[in-house]
């Protein structure tokens, strides 16, 4: 005697096609560069070079062949035993876009490259030293990196440059409900907000303006619509629970009645 097929009654049927549905993710999606041929090479003629901003603090050291004739232009905070100089003061960018130097005194700098300040400072000392010998180095360059990362959060970059693709990094990458094609990077120009967005599926991305990130950006990753739907189905499980669980125990005893 031939048994009877079990059927599955339709609405635990299509809730289970909802659930497989969104588990699934395609391949333009998730990778990046999608339209890069093998071999490849894409030059980047863009020329970066970052700019001092507002409220940047700026580390600057002077050095010569005669120590005694540089000090006036280094400032320290208090000695140490020994005579040994315990911490160097750093230049905070006013409002006015100036800080204020030692002998030589008010000097804009907004805008400037550090090279370009170098070469400030260099015609400013010439009367004072001979060769001088100028450090100079950005003591606050941030990036903040919000969104569906892996680790969002403020991140201090060391050097000059830094691209969005480093920044991510630092963030620990997307999650795979972050959506790649649309990346946005929020701008500070003296109070003026900028907001560029980033396509990472294409290979044309190295050539954005926000490409590489000045001090004190916001990468922000905004979630696909799977990530949407799992905060949606988030908020909504215990209602989900509750159904599956009805149709479920109800599937069962019209099961076992047969």
């Amino acid at each position: 005697m031939l048994k009877r097929a079990i059927s599955i009654p339709r609405p635990l049927l299509f809730i289970f096609l909802i659930f497989l549905a969104c588990s699934c993710a395609s391949r333009k999606d998730v990778v990046y560069f999608q339209d890069t041929n093998e071999f490849e090479t894409l030059v980047n003629n863009s020329s970066f070079v970052s700019k001092f901003k507002v409220d940047d603090l700026v580390s600057i050291y002077v050095s010569s062949l005669n120590p005694e004739a540089s000090a006036p232009f280094n400032l320290f905070r208090g000695d140490t035993e020994g005579g040994f100089r315990a911490e160097q003061v750093d230049y905070l960018v006013d409002q006015a876009g100036e800080i204020d130097f030692p002998v030589i005194g008010k000097l804009k700098i907004e805008g400037l490259s550090p090279d370009e300040l170098r070469i400030l400072l260099r015609e400013r000392l010439s009367e004072y030293l001979k060769d001088p010998i100028i450090n100079i180095r950005l003591r606050n360059f941030t990036i903040t990196v919000l969104g569906a990362v892996n680790a969002p959060g403020t991140y201090p970059v060391n050097g000059e440059q830094v691209t969005i693709l480093e920044a991510l990094g630092f963030a620990g990458d997307l999650t795979i409900r972050g959506k790649r094609d649309n990346v946005l990077v929020i701008r500070d120009f003296n109070g003026t907000k900028v907001y560029t967005r980033v396509d990472l599926t294409k290979k044309s991305m190295v050539k954005s303006p926000v490409y590489y990130l000045t001090q004190n950006d916001v990468v922000y990753v905004e979630p696909n619509k799977s990530g949407i739907k799992e905060t949606s189905l988030d908020a909504r499980a215990p209602i989900y629970v509750s159904i599956a669980s009805v149709l479920i125990t109800s599937t069962v005893i019209l099961l076992t009645r047969n």
